[in-house]
């Protein structure tokens, strides 16, 4: 895989999710918690038969500290993301709550270099902190209290740790099966907060249909597979750079469906997060395309077979050794 498919992959998973907001406002009257719930198990479902069509094994034996990695990325990235974001929105306005969350690329840009020794590139801090700038004109600043600062906070550590998280398990497992085990293990979480929040499961109306299975089917499955079929190749810092797609995403959304005409402040916000990652991505080393052999991890040491690794994935100290 090029710079250039990554990027494309990267930037779509974000303006799904970017989407996000204006779709959600089909699901407004669904119980919120046993709404994540469905829609997670839904998109479970869509990437174990993406898993099937590709003829990869969709269980694989995880040792003690990948189970660790995949229950906090479940359990930060998707579960505590969603709780942040809906508990947020009680103390603060959409576009503060955007606002914080948009600084995502800042983020990334300095702690995903740090978590594999590296130093941050400096390109891609100018690019990240033109994206952050662009994301806030087309969002707008916002007001909220203290109680909504700190949650739209942690929202903000949760969308880090969607990325972080995943890159020790991404080299084992591959996109599909992080993104299915992410979603399915996020499912029993949000059923505990939907049984203690009196949330329940019920049929929906057509509305609240389509609006889940857009939810299951392009913000999440979709989106997930192609943001972590990115992000090895593009790494934490270079793939940060288009999160701030989000708010562009949301305009196109919003100007679509009739709900809003995009403002000159986020046609100029949309122009700016481009300049940022067009910043950032120029002049960066590609990942060294290698191919090595490595053994299935359901095959005993008597049966293996040799399998090259996926195209785009990068060679990293330890690889070997967790697969």
């Amino acid at each position: 895989m090029s710079d250039l498919q990554a990027a494309l992959r990267a930037a779509t998973a974000m303006f799904a999710v970017g989407t996000l907001a204006a779709i959600s406002a089909l699901i407004a009257g669904y119980p919120v918690y046993a709404g994540q719930a469905v829609r997670y198990t839904i998109a479970t479902v869509i990437l174990a038969i993406v898993a099937a069509s590709r003829g990869q094994r969709l269980l694989v034996r995880l040792s003690a500290r990948e189970w660790a990695y995949l229950v906090a990325l479940a359990g930060s990235g998707l579960v505590a993301f969603n709780t942040f974001i809906i508990e947020a929105t009680r103390d603060a306005s959409p576009a503060l709550i955007g606002t914080i969350i948009g600084a995502v690329p800042i983020v990334l840009a300095l702690i995903g270099p740090l978590s594999q020794k590296k130093a941050p590139s400096v390109r891609v801090l100018i690019g990240a902190s033109i994206v952050v700038g662009g994301a806030t004109l087309a969002t707008g600043l916002g007001g909220g209290g203290w109680r909504g600062i700190l949650l739209s906070l942690g929202a903000l550590a949760c969308e880090a740790a969607f990325s972080l998280l995943a890159l020790p398990l991404l080299p084992k497992l591959g996109a599909i099966r992080v993104s299915a085990y992410a979603s399915a293990a996020a499912v029993p979480m949000l059923a505990v907060l939907a049984a203690f929040s009196g949330s329940v499961v019920r049929m929906p109306t057509g509305q609240e249909a389509l609006g889940l299975a857009y939810l299951s089917t392009v913000v999440s499955a979709g989106a997930f597979l192609l943001w972590y079929s990115a992000l090895p190749r593009l790494g934490a810092d270079r793939a940060g750079l288009f999160a701030g797609v989000l708010p562009v995403g949301a305009v196109v959304t919003t100007a679509v469906l009739g709900i809003a005409t995009p403002t000159l402040a986020e046609l100029a916000g949309t122009a700016l997060v481009i300049a940022g990652v067009t910043v950032g991505m120029r002049g960066s080393e590609p990942v060294p395309q290698i191919e090595r052999e490595v053994p299935h991890p359901l095959e005993r040491p008597d049966q293996l077979r040799h399998q090259p690794v996926a195209e785009g994935e990068p060679l990293r100290a330890g690889s070997v050794e967790r697969l």
